[in-house]
């Protein structure tokens, strides 16, 4: 049940930027130096340039560079190697990351697999909380029958009622006879995440599976114009917007 969801990664203290991440089969500065490149041909008629550098220390020492949240623009962006061939993306918007989009045109642009990783507790109740949800995408290098997609799942509380969702095949390791469960938040478990995920080379809640040997991050930054509607949050506001 997604509500009772435990040993989420530094134990929901970044919620909402970790409540969702993306993560791709590559090397984390070539990522981040792609995305770079990327996201500067898309900006530079604002005049908007795009920088990359290196942050060290722990995990929420390098969660730390995506200070102040922002809306309604993501400014920085942040890479982060793991202990496996995976580098893991979060963003610093308002709102938490949205990692759905820049995975599947990452994914197409380096030639690797790509991923979306959403772990959120329900805790709505009376107006307050978040709808719990609890998602796999996986991206290919190549395009497929949607886009990039090759195999989605989720269990998601839309709006007040439950939904399971999935598309593409399954992978060897999938519980597939779970997916018949009688009731929808059972067919697609916090648990079921992680040994999925486990499967595929990721251990995303725990602290340790980033940044090995003293390995930096890496931030990419807008710098120059902002839109006029430009606002700054901390950690603890955005978290009070949605907790």
């Amino acid at each position: 049940m997604t509500e009772n969801m435990k040993g989420l990664l530094l134990d929901d203290r970044w919620a909402p930027v970790t409540s969702e991440m993306g993560f791709l089969e590559t090397d984390a500065e070539h990522a981040a130096r792609a995305f770079a490149a990327w996201q500067a041909g898309l900006l530079a008629s604002r005049g908007v340039a795009v920088e990359v550098r290196p942050v060290r220390g722990s995990l929420e020492q390098a969660l730390s560079s995506l200070l102040p949240l922002t809306t309604p623009e993501v400014r920085r962006y942040l890479f982060i190697p793991t202990r496996g061939p995976w580098t893991a993306y979060v963003e610093n918007t308002r709102g938490g990351t949205d990692a759905a989009s820049a995975m599947g045109y990452m994914a197409r642009t380096l030639g690797c697999r790509g991923m979306r990783v959403v772990a959120v507790p329900h805790t709505y109740r009376n107006g307050k909380g978040r709808y719990g949800a609890v998602m796999l995408e996986v991206y290919g290098p190549h395009r497929t029958q949607w886009l990039n997609s090759v195999r989605a799942l989720g269990a998601s509380n839309d709006g007040g009622h439950w939904v399971f969702d999935q598309s593409g095949e399954p992978f060897p390791f999938e519980k597939v006879e779970q997916y018949q469960a009688r009731r929808v938040r059972d067919r697609f478990t916090f648990e079921m995440l992680k040994d999925y995920l486990h499967h595929l080379g990721l251990s995303p809640f725990e602290e340790g599976f980033y940044l090995p040997q003293g390995a930096p991050g890496w931030l990419v930054e807008k710098t120059g114009p902002v839109f006029a509607t430009h606002e700054d949050f901390t950690l603890e506001q955005a978290r009070a917007e949605v907790l």
